[in-house]
């Protein structure tokens, strides 16, 4: 099973360009999108995060149920739903202001008893390094899956306007990080974590680490890179017919690559840095079908494995 843990939350989202337009509510959160990705990919994956009991926690739990994401918290919890408030640039590009709630609504004990006993694939990224209560909770349940056998992939996804204690928020998403066997990363992840560097310095300064053995980074209209200690490669984006937004086009991309190399085998720790060139190129492209297909969409509507297909065949 693949694992996604993190935060879900409501998006709410301006439904014109006006100064003064209404919002429209709509699932969403790192976590939760990359989880119904990677369900509807094919994979048999679970959402570890807590429920509300409230309205938005009903909309959160819908598209996790017609996606076949198993829900690993049975309990709902009286929090209330996070809540993120959308806007776009002129390229339609998202940013957000949060109000946090039930997504933190967790016990260490909670979360480690809820994972379960056989993991392919543990996906953390997001929320988890910001508060240092959470961010242990999170390494403990990271070191439970790895030691069970399980790969750590990790979407670092900086949240700048969450982050009060930046030296705390640093430790902690490094402690994260040295457990992980795929990182990936923005360009903007790249500019805020490590300015004047490359790119390609920072990926081979994270494949130092003592796990890491494949970099994944975002480019936004650039395409995507893939670095490893054997080989690199890139690929350009996939632009859908009509294009209409960029929410969940990171997430969407991360799933595709994981369930590309979780079919190609190479989803286990000691086999991530055996792919060649051509092999990255191609896990790049299906991801960027993935996330293509999305960008077409309102909001984060991830697509089934034979819209994929559709594409690759094409």
């Amino acid at each position: 099973m693949f694992v996604v843990g993190g935060e879900s939350l409501i998006d709410l989202v301006p439904v014109s360009a006006a100064p003064d337009a209404q919002r429209e509510a709509l699932a969403g959160g790192s976590p939760f999108n990359c989880a119904i990705a990677l369900s509807k990919l094919g994979n048999d994956a679970g959402f570890l995060c807590p429920i509300s009991t409230d309205p938005y926690g009903d909309m959160l739990l819908a598209p996790l149920a017609e996606a076949g994401v198993e829900v690993l918290l049975k309990t709902r919890v009286a929090a209330p739903t996070t809540r993120a408030i959308v806007s776009f640039n002129e390229k339609m590009q998202a940013s957000y202001v949060f109000e946090r709630g039930a997504e933190r609504a967790f016990t260490r004990e909670g979360l480690l008893a809820a994972l379960p006993a056989k993991v392919t694939n543990l996906q953390l990224g997001g929320f988890v390094p910001i508060e240092t209560e959470d961010a242990a909770a999170w390494q403990a349940v990271a070191e439970k899956a790895v030691a069970g056998g399980a790969s750590l992939s990790f979407d670092i996804n900086v949240r700048p306007l969450l982050v009060d204690d930046e030296a705390a928020y640093r430790r902690q998403l490094s402690d994260l990080l040295d457990l992980a066997h795929l990182i990936k990363l923005s360009d903007e992840d790249h500019d805020w974590l490590e300015p004047g560097m490359s790119i390609e310095a920072h990926a081979a300064a994270l494949l130092e680490r003592p796990n890491c053995e494949l970099v994944v980074v975002t480019l936004g209209e650039g395409g995507s890179k893939a670095f490893s200690r054997k080989a690199h490669g890139q690929a350009p984006i996939y632009a859908p017919p009509v294009f209409v937004d960029t929410v969940g086009a990171g997430d969407s991309l991360m799933a595709g690559i994981l369930t590309w190399l979780g079919e190609a085998g190479a989803l286990r720790p000691g086999q991530l840095g055996g792919l060649d060139r051509n092999e990255l190129e191609t896990m790049l492209r299906f991801g960027a079908v993935v996330a293509g297909i999305n960008c077409g969409r309102k909001g984060c509507q991830p697509p089934s494995r034979e819209e994929v297909e559709a594409v690759l065949g094409s």
